[in-house]
C-alpha cells in the first residue's frame, strides 16, 4: 500500500484553524498565522522549502475534507465554487472531497476534484487505486484529519508548529481516547518562527 501523510500547520495551543472560518477567513480568525513560514518571506528557507516540497511534490492522491474546499455549505445548488486556488491548484493531483453531497467532479489545471460522499475509507481506496505507488496525502481539514486518523489510514504525521496561541478554534486530536494514536517522534526539524515535527503512527 502506499505511504499516506497527514501534515498539517498547528499552532502552541493544539489548533490547526482558527474560529469562525468564512470566505473572508477561510483559515478562521488567525489561522493565517500558522501558514507564515510558507506563505511569508519565510518560505525562502531551504528547510520550509524542504517541508513543502515533501507535501506536495510527487503525492499520487489527495483526500480533504469539504470545509477545506470551500466555504459552501449543505447542497451545491448548482454552485460553481472550484476551491481556494484558482485556475491551477497546488495539488496536480486527483484529490477526492469528503462531503455529504454529490457534486460532479471539477477538472482544473493539472487536478481534478472528486466529490466522495460515502466516507473517508472510500475516499482513501479510490486514492490508493489511482496514487500506484507514490504517497497519498491528507490534506486536512481538522476533522477529514481526525477520520483518517481513527479509519487507520494514516501512516504518519507532519506538524509545523507555530508560536502562535489562538485560543479557540479547530483541534486537531479532540475527541481521541489517552495515547491513541500511539505516535514515535522520528524527526524534529527547525526553522525561523516554526517546528517541523513528523511522528509516525504505531500499529
Amino acid at each position: 500500500m502506499p505511504r499516506t501523510n497527514l501534515s498539517m500547520s498547528i499552532s502552541t495551543d493544539g489548533y490547526v484553524a482558527g474560529p469562525n472560518q468564512s470566505e473572508e477567513h477561510p483559515l478562521g480568525v488567525g489561522g493565517q498565522l500558522l501558514h507564515s513560514w510558507h506563505l511569508g518571506p519565510a518560505s525562502d528557507h531551504p528547510v520550509n522549502k524542504q517541508i513543502v516540497g515533501e507535501m506536495m511534490d510527487g503525492m499520487g492522491a489527495t483526500i480533504m475534507g469539504r470545509n477545506m474546499f470551500g466555504p459552501i455549505r449543505g447542497d451545491w445548488n448548482g454552485s460553481e465554487w472550484n476551491g481556494w486556488w484558482g485556475a491551477e491548484p497546488p495539488y496536480h493531483c486527483p484529490v477526492f472531497v469528503l462531503t455529504h453531497y454529490p457534486r460532479e467532479s471539477v477538472a482544473l489545471e493539472g487536478t481534478t476534484f472528486h466529490f466522495v460522499t460515502d466516507g473517508v475509507e472510500s475516499a482513501y481506496a479510490q486514492a490508493v487505486e489511482v496514487a500506484g505507488d507514490r504517497p497519498i496525502s491528507i490534506a486536512g481539514g481538522a476533522s477529514c484529519a481526525r477520520q483518517a486518523i481513527r479509519a487507520g489510514i494514516v501512516d504518519e504525521i507532519d506538524l509545523q508548529v507555530s508560536p502562535v496561541i489562538l485560543g479557540s478554534g479547530e483541534r486537531l486530536f479532540d475527541g481521541f481516547e489517552p495515547n491513541f494514536p500511539a505516535l514515535t517522534l522520528e524527526r524534529v526539524l527547525e526553522a525561523p518562527g516554526v517546528a517541523h515535527l513528523r511522528y509516525r503512527i504505531e500499529r
